[in-house]
């Protein structure tokens, strides 16, 4: 494999982690995906010498083009210092207190839809993790949208319903 498609490969495999690298420091998921396309050229028109480590190096083009981004985003009206809108970011990766709690909270969510009906688990899951419309999910399940809209909905209170039974 060429050094472009290897480049190439690096860049699509690593894609969706850069935008999520970018946006707590762009502050904006619109704005690092705007980075992480100029990093993109960047790196695929880099020296032609063989990288050590291309991936560290990707990171380090997409972190310095989010950085300028803010440095530019400060410069605008209304904003007069940059250094405390970059100590102002929040971490992009939660604690490990938080880590623990949403880990706990996936458990009990699961847990949650085990219980429901069949089809009310299928609507739930097509909508909430799948991003299916509600007519995509009549359709697969040959209801009418009313019954999956309500499907949804049912679920989606007693999840809210088994998180709150949770015992603190």
């Amino acid at each position: 494999m060429d050094e472009n498609a290897q480049k190439l490969q690096l860049y699509l495999t690593h894609r969706t982690a850069l935008v999520d690298y970018a946006t707590p420091i762009t502050g904006c998921r619109a704005q690092a995906e705007e980075v992480v396309q100029e990093a993109w050229l960047r790196f695929s028109h880099a020296s032609h010498e063989p990288l050590n480590q291309p991936q560290a190096y990707l990171y380090r083009i997409v972190r310095n083009l989010a950085l300028d981004q803010l440095r530019q985003t400060s410069k605008a009206p209304g904003t007069d210092d940059p250094q405390a809108a970059i100590v102002n970011l929040v971490a992009s990766t939660p604690s490990p207190e938080q880590q623990v709690c949403q880990q706990d909270e996936l458990r009990l969510i699961a847990e949650a839809l085990e219980q429901l009906p069949m089809r009310t688990r299928i609507a739930f899951e097509m909508h909430r993790l799948g991003g299916h419309t509600l007519q995509q999910i009549a359709a697969h399940l040959e209801i009418s949208v009313g019954l999956a809209h309500q499907l949804v909905h049912s679920a989606l209170a007693h999840c809210s319903a088994c998180l709150d039974d949770e015992p603190e």
